[in-house]
């Protein structure tokens, strides 16, 4: 009993030494980060801004929770023109800040970052977090109130989505509908086209097929009329016909001629 009494006393002990050890670390940690911002801040001041940048990085690396470390190097990027990097230390320290006084001043140095960057109606919340942390700063207050006529007036100079939307709804239909358009106009040219050559082709037709009947019957009794200078069909027959009789005729009359001068005998020679 009076051993495990003594291992229990040891362990706490041992965890007692350790915990003992880390927070002395954390604090010689915290002193070095300190002394650190300290020296930027002097360089700062002397408007040593690529010496000091060095310092607070390594405040920062000493101590990555480190909230003056992060907080004073957002600020010296601010008052250099870069507002990312200044936006980005601010939200550290905003978020590594345990205390209300230490959320309240990077929420307020986030608004005017944000107003830097015409963010108005982001910064609207920036200073409203400000607020919640000290209620009674009126600078905070204030730029709060000029947020907000920003981002009104942000919101009045916006074009509506919907609006937008309408618009290029619109748009697409004016394009659809002068496509349908020009199709519309070669449709019928096309159509146009296509009735011309039928019609040529009708009147072509036409006139391979013949002429009218009137015509027809014209161009008959024109075929029948005998043309100046030569004979009909009819007219060779019947004047073959009329030669051969008159041959005929001549033939019976020599015949005839003939019987007349030959001397008939009644009787036969013995």
């Amino acid at each position: 009993m009076k051993r495990l009494t003594l291992l229990v006393l040891l362990i706490t002990s041992f965890a007692f030494s350790q915990n003992e050890e880390k927070d002395k670390e954390q604090l010689i940690a915290t002193k070095k980060s300190n002394d650190l911002v300290y020296e930027a801040n002097q360089l700062m001041g002397t408007d040593d801004f690529i010496a000091a940048e060095k310092e607070y990085r390594k405040a920062i690396s000493k101590q990555p929770s480190s909230v003056a470390g992060t907080y004073n190097l957002g600020n010296s990027y601010y008052k250099k023109g870069n507002y990312e990097e200044a936006l980005y230390r601010q939200q550290q320290a905003a978020k590594n800040a345990t205390e209300k006084s230490e959320k309240h001043k990077a929420f307020h140095n986030i608004g005017n970052i944000l107003m830097k960057n015409k963010q108005c109606k982001e910064a609207v919340e920036a200073y409203k977090n400000a607020l919640r942390n000290d209620p009674t700063d009126d600078e905070t207050r204030y730029n709060l109130g000029l947020a907000k006529e920003c981002a009104e007036q942000q919101k009045d100079d916006q074009p509506d989505e919907n609006q937008d939307k309408d618009k290029e709804k619109n748009d697409d239909n004016k394009d659809k509908d002068k496509d349908n358009k020009d199709q519309q106009d070669q449709d019928n040219k096309d159509n146009k086209d296509d009735q011309k050559d039928q019609d040529k082709k009708e009147g072509d037709d036409k006139k391979d097929e013949g002429k009218p009947k009137d015509e027809e019957e014209k161009d008959k009794n024109q075929q029948q009329k005998p043309q100046p200078g030569k004979l009909s069909p009819q007219q060779i027959k019947n004047l073959l016909e009329a030669m051969n009789n008159q041959e005929q005729k001549v033939q019976e009359k020599m015949n005839a001629d003939k019987q007349k001068g030959v001397k008939v005998k009644t009787e036969k020679d013995w």
